[in-house]
């Protein structure tokens, strides 16, 4: 998986936000409001690491039941691929 070109997150004043630029702002309006879990998950996949891979970096990163940490990321992941702004390599 990878975010598809066009689309940014960006920190803006102490908030993520992901909006889309140039072609991609044809299609997609607006923007999506990321915590900073999904900001981290974002980076992650910019990386260009798998769903299990992300899951592992986090489980060493925050103090959580990996179920639920497993759980959380397959959420947002679906939330980016509900929103069109991930496409499979």
């Amino acid at each position: 998986m990878k975010i598809k070109d066009g689309f940014v997150m960006r920190e803006v004043m102490g908030s993520y936000v992901v909006v889309a630029v140039g072609n991609a702002s044809k299609h997609f309006r607006g923007m999506i409001k990321l915590n900073s879990t999904a900001a981290d998950i974002w980076k992650l996949i910019l990386e260009g690491l798998s769903e299990s891979e992300i899951c592992e970096k986090l489980f060493e990163q925050y103090d959580i039941d990996r179920e639920r940490l497993e759980k959380d990321v397959r959420k947002t992941i679906e939330g980016f691929e509900k929103q069109g702004i991930l496409e499979n390599e």
